[in-house]
């Protein structure tokens, strides 16, 4: 399977603007809007509880396309933070409490400047997060050592594995994906990823191959531990379980099978209060590859940048303006909210 991003298609989902004019037709659809769920809830708005995190996107290259993608990433998207924008981000930590920085991509090791950055972040004494997809330790011989790499400066390994089948991941991530990610997995165990008592943490990411809510997170986790054990001897710590949202690629997937009415309907009516007091976007800050900053992800790949009186780029970052910001919502946020919740590290609830 090889699939071109929306973007080298030229195809009309490509663009923000347009997911956005569909995912504002929440009345056609006969589903509530999610600021009015909000309001339900006694919450004027959604506003921060702090910034523990900055989740950094270093750029949209990917040695993959994946049929979910929200990021549209792939090898064709030449979209990369240089290392200005990479030091802006570093000053901008000086004296803030933020704890954990994530570098997501596109997969975030294909910037040139990737091990910069993870060092210079060690020397903070930043807790880092990877988001890996697994196959990019094999793609090519210069990134065969990063599970060193990763081992010297602690960073902690978070990596998508939809299925332990090949026939399902494959088909989500592409052909011969599964069979490379279950050797970067023994690659990552060798250096004691995923392995009691080295403190080198390894957490495989769920998310369903279609338009329904992810299992239960735990039983999902030990099913996936007692799979990859027995059949392939690999150890990680913890499976986290996240709902597609319908943007970029997952969205065109929506509307091209006939189940974006039915799915959006689904999160709407699993909307949970509880899940929508713990999500992501109320203690982190998003970072774009050119250093504009969003509430989350998802709104960065929607081009919602931070308003409200709040700075949209860290070169002009002001704590106390993105802490008492307004959070941006839009009906994507259902995906957040449904169930148990889903957040760059699992369900919320």
């Amino acid at each position: 399977m090889s699939l071109a991003t929306l973007k080298r298609a030229k195809h009309w989902l490509s663009t923000p603007e347009e997911q956005i004019k569909i995912l504002s037709k929440n009345e056609e659809i006969n589903i509530p809007s999610f600021e009015s769920k909000i309001q339900d809830m006694g919450m004027k708005n959604l506003k921060p509880v702090g910034i523990d995190i900055f989740q950094v996107n270093v750029g949209k290259m990917c040695n993959q396309v994946c049929k979910h993608c929200h990021v549209d990433a792939g090898p064709d998207r030449k979209e990369i933070m240089t290392r200005d924008t990479m030091q802006q981000i570093l000053d901008a930590m000086d004296g803030m409490p933020v704890k954990t920085v994530d570098l997501t991509g596109g997969a975030p090791e294909m910037n040139p400047d990737f091990r910069w950055f993870v060092e210079e972040l060690s020397k903070k004494g930043a807790e880092i997060i990877v988001r890996c997809n697994l196959t990019i330790i094999l793609a090519n011989p210069k990134y065969h050592d990063l599970p060193d790499f990763f081992k010297k400066h602690k960073v902690n390994v978070v990596s998508s594995l939809p299925s332990f089948t090949a026939r399902r991941t494959d088909a989500q991530r592409g052909d011969g994906v599964f069979n490379k990610s279950i050797e970067a997995l023994k690659m990552l165990n060798a250096v004691g990823y995923g392995k009691e008592g080295t403190g080198l943490q390894l957490d495989l990411v769920y998310n369903p191959s279609g338009a329904y809510l992810p299992d239960d997170q735990s039983i999902l986790e030990s099913e996936f531990k007692g799979r990859l054990k027995d059949g392939f001897d690999i150890d990680f710590n913890n499976l986290y379980s996240i709902t597609n949202l319908p943007v970029s690629r997952f969205l065109d997937y929506l509307l091209n099978s006939g189940n974006y009415e039915d799915y959006m309907s689904e999160l709407a009516n699993a909307f949970n209060p509880i899940a929508a007091e713990g999500v992501m976007c109320r203690n982190m800050v998003s970072i774009g590859w050119d250093g504009y900053l969003y509430d989350c992800d998802f709104n960065q790949m929607l081009d919602l940048k931070l308003n409200h009186g709040a700075p949209n780029h860290i070169k002009d970052f002001d704590w106390h303006k993105v802490l008492n910001r307004e959070i941006i919502i839009n009906q994507h946020c259902f995906g957040c909210t449904a169930g148990a919740g889903s957040s760059c590290g699992g369900a919320t609830t």
